[in-house]
């Protein structure tokens, strides 16, 4: 494949937007930065990339209005991942992933994380079949499901241990089980496996 994968950048912090911009580019994604709401869609039209970094707050259009804009005309064809200095709490990152998001970091931003992320959202499967979400969800047994009901509504690990009356460790060896069987690395990626799996049902 000759074409590097191209990651749409969008921030309104300079000093932020070239960072990111300069980590993908370093690692073979063509990197393009953006600074307002309103040029993300044109951009993303005239050329559709394979993923978004997109700070919440904006000007003009929020990031949320940009995600689900995106939503709207590519599905899942276009992997959205939120970046935000200020909205840091758990309620803030479910809100992030039902608008569709596939992941929400917070700024500051490990360099590696960043890579890390943005390629396992652009090296996923992009079509349905046999790895469809549906089938991975099917594999978790009763507790596993109950502890990722309790994640996506954003509740933190000492809550969730305390909801099931188990200890914090019990729920963070449930939760490695968690993501093993949907074949994902964070939290909010298996947080978006199960919210996905709602709006399909």
């Amino acid at each position: 494949m000759t074409t590097e994968p191209r990651v749409l950048v969008v921030d309104d912090d300079d000093g932020f937007r070239s960072f990111v911009a300069t980590v993908l580019e370093n690692v073979g994604y063509r990197a393009e930065q953006v600074a307002s709401g309103a040029r993300v869609l044109a951009a993303a039209e005239a050329d559709r990339p394979a993923a978004v970094v997109l700070d919440v707050h904006l000007p003009g259009l929020s990031g949320y209005e940009i995600c689900r804009e995106l939503r709207d005309a590519y599905g899942d064809a276009v992997a959205i991942i939120f970046v935000s200095g200020e909205r840091t709490e758990a309620l803030d990152r479910a809100a992030g992933l039902l608008v569709g998001a596939d992941d929400f970091m917070v700024k500051p931003v490990d360099a590696g994380e960043l890579i890390a992320r943005v390629r396992r959202l652009v090296e996923r499967p992009s079509n349905g079949g046999t790895d469809a979400p549906d089938g991975k969800l099917a594999s978790l047994t009763k507790r596993e499901h109950e502890v990722l009901d309790l994640l996506a509504e954003g509740h933190p690990q000492g809550e969730i241990a305390r909801a099931l009356v188990i200890s914090p460790k019990t729920v963070g060896t449930h939760i490695q089980r968690i993501l093993g069987k949907l074949e994902v690395r964070s939290r909010a990626q298996a947080v978006a496996v199960a919210l996905g799996g709602r709006h399909r049902n």
